[in-house]
């Protein structure tokens, strides 16, 4: 069963502000974050995982979806979901640098980023589908 755009925004949300959420409060207190503060470290990681719900959930799932129409088989591969996080993760960096005005580094945020994108991936492909059983016969969508 392909995945209506309601059951794709469903699910990056619900993954995004679970296993995402708990995932980031593990790993921001281990990240290079230099002399900052961890309520600074933490400030920053929890802005990126709101942003890369909204600004996801705002631009790249439409845009996704709209591309997912020329293939054949209306899904991306579970390499291209993967690869998916570069462009996203490219621009959510430029707002939080230049937009939000927050001073991100490079390494940390990439570390974040790229753990989180790998969590929410796995969840998505394997422990999600096991309380919620009839996820992919209702495309995606969890409520």
């Amino acid at each position: 069963m392909t995945p209506t755009l309601a059951g794709r925004i469903q699910s990056r949300l619900f993954l995004l502000f679970t296993a995402g959420l708990v995932w980031t409060l593990l790993i921001t207190p281990l990240l290079p974050a230099g002399f900052a503060p961890l309520t600074q470290s933490y400030r920053t990681t929890l802005i990126a995982l709101v942003l890369v719900a909204v600004l996801g959930t705002v631009l790249w799932e439409p845009l996704y979806h709209l591309l997912q129409q020329f293939r054949w088989e209306k899904d991306w591969p579970a390499i291209l979901i993967l690869l998916q996080g570069v462009p996203e993760g490219w621009l959510v960096y430029v707002v939080m640098r230049d937009v939000v005005d927050l001073p991100v580094g490079v390494l940390p945020f990439v570390i974040h980023f790229a753990t989180t994108w790998l969590v929410v991936f796995a969840c998505l492909h394997g422990p999600l589908r096991v309380p919620f059983i009839r996820w992919r016969f209702r495309g995606g969508r969890l409520i």
